[in-house]
């Protein structure tokens, strides 16, 4: 991740800033020498929504559209700043300090994240190579930038990562805490909870009854199990929910507020606590979060679909294709499975292989990621801003990362080996030598005259949008 940092400072150096009609408060704190040297070393992880977390974590949710953005992210940088980086108080200002927290922590967010991915990958693929070249894709993943800038993106990916790696475990406990910890880091950390009813489905219907009384005490359980983890997982939801009708809708004393702030809302038409009451606080189900994200950013059904948006569909184009084209070649290769919803087992095929149910990314246990990743998929594409589909995808599903890694390693002649393609010469030992760097992807790129188009289109993407993303966004240019 540093590598990130290093090309960010560089290209905000060469590249000047362009003027876009972005969230920009003004600095309450004189800046001085070490805030300077910060800005230049890292402003580029500032830029976009990064402003509105370290606005955030600095001043708390003073305007109406802060809530757009989930409290998680903004507490963690608070408490690194405060807490880890006390002893530079009187070098930098607070600001200044968020932003280091932002770099640090997304660095340690997104190693673990990477460790998490591999752990799950040997878990659910049961192939430790193939969860090891999606791991290394991960490292080049085409949101990278947003792994490494001041977005909640890494925090999210290590939280579910290791949250769906618990429930492989069996430490359904666990996986219910850090799925909940995920839903205040992010609003579709929500729709995890259904990892975890999957698994009480699953576990139910695979147990003996034992009898009609036994069955009934089973449903009992099922149904007292899944309200417990709909109200876990949901509970963070719920709660910062309130605490903006707490804010906004409720009659108390005027807030303490900055008059620089206080004109940054009069200048654009922010809204504050303590002035008219919004329209929201009316509803049957006063939810701020979906009013935010209709009024001011014009998230909604279809609302997307114009033809000026034609460029940021092309944008999130590979990413769609690659979502897509996993869904299609895991239902095709596992209809029935899939019929059943993956809650039964496919009694034929384990017939065949007694023991040894596939591995891969055909594994019955994909069934579930799969399914995650597609449901992120259609809503993403019909409902949200497309263009953030690629950081949306990348930090939430695993699929992402596995089914290219099983592109490559079924399409790509320099990754065979006994154990992948039985029968064949390991090509990788005569093409690439004993002696390569046992990183697959740096093979890969050594040999990329020799390598198969598919690879060659993978590898292409997962770099360019890796550099690109660099280039464009820490300078205030449209992006994913």
């Amino acid at each position: 991740m540093w590598n990130e940092k290093r090309s960010q400072a560089l290209f905000n150096a060469l590249i000047p800033d362009h003027a876009a009609d972005a969230f920009s408060p003004p600095c309450l704190q004189p800046a001085g020498l070490g805030d300077q040297l910060v800005e230049w070393l890292l402003g580029g992880l500032s830029r976009w929504d990064a402003e509105h977390f370290l606005f955030i974590a600095e001043h708390g949710y003073i305007y109406e559209h802060n809530f757009a953005f989930f409290p998680g992210f903004p507490l963690a940088l608070r408490a690194g700043a405060e807490l880890l980086l006390w002893p530079l108080q009187g070098l930098l200002t607070l600001r200044s300090r968020l932003l280091l927290t932002a770099a640090l922590l997304n660095s340690l967010c997104s190693v673990l994240a990477a460790l998490a991915l591999y752990r799950l990958g040997c878990l659910v693929l049961r192939c430790c190579r193939l969860a090891l070249l999606s791991t290394l894709l991960f490292c080049l993943s085409p949101a990278n930038v947003f792994l490494a800038s001041g977005y909640s993106e890494s925090l999210f990916a290590l939280l579910v990562f290791s949250a769906m790696s618990q429930l492989e475990r069996g430490c359904s406990g666990w996986s219910t805490l850090l799925f909940a910890l995920s839903t205040g880091v992010r609003s579709n950390g929500i729709i995890n909870a259904g990892f975890l009813f999957h698994a009480q489905g699953r576990d139910f219907l695979s147990s003996s009854p034992g009898g009609l009384p036994g069955a009934l005490w089973k449903l009992l359980r099922l149904v007292a199990f899944v309200l417990l983890i709909a109200l876990g997982v949901g509970l963070p939801f719920a709660l910062f929910q309130l605490y903006a009708y707490s804010q906004f809708c409720q009659p108390h004393l005027p807030h303490l507020i900055p008059k620089p702030l206080v004109q940054l809302a009069k200048d654009k038409g922010y809204r504050v606590p303590a002035g008219d009451q919004p329209s929201w606080c009316a509803w049957r189900l006063p939810v701020v979060y979906s009013y935010v994200q209709d009024v001011y950013w014009n998230v909604g059904f279809l609302r997307y679909f114009e033809l000026r948006q034609v460029p940021n569909f092309l944008l999130a184009g590979p990413v769609v294709v690659l979502g897509a084209w996993a869904a299609w070649t895991y239902v095709t290769a596992n209809l029935q499975h899939c019929l059943t919803l993956g809650l039964l087992r496919n009694k034929d095929r384990d017939d065949e292989k007694p023991g040894k149910p596939p591995s891969g990314f055909h594994s019955p246990q994909v069934f579930v990621y799969v399914a995650h990743s597609t449901a992120l998929l259609l809503f993403g594409a019909l409902c949200m801003h497309v263009q953030v589909l690629t950081r949306f995808l990348g930090s939430s599903t695993p699929i992402v990362y596995w089914f290219p890694a099983h592109l490559l390693q079924d399409w790509e002649p320099l990754l065979w080996t006994q154990e992948t393609v039985p029968g064949k010469v390991p090509v990788v030992s005569s093409l690439l030598g004993q002696g390569a760097s046992k990183n697959p992807i740096w093979r890969l790129l050594c040999k990329w005259r020799t390598c198969s188009g598919v690879t060659r289109a993978i590898l292409s993407y997962f770099l360019s949008y890796w550099l690109l993303g660099l280039l464009l966004h820490c300078n205030f240019l449209p992006w994913t």
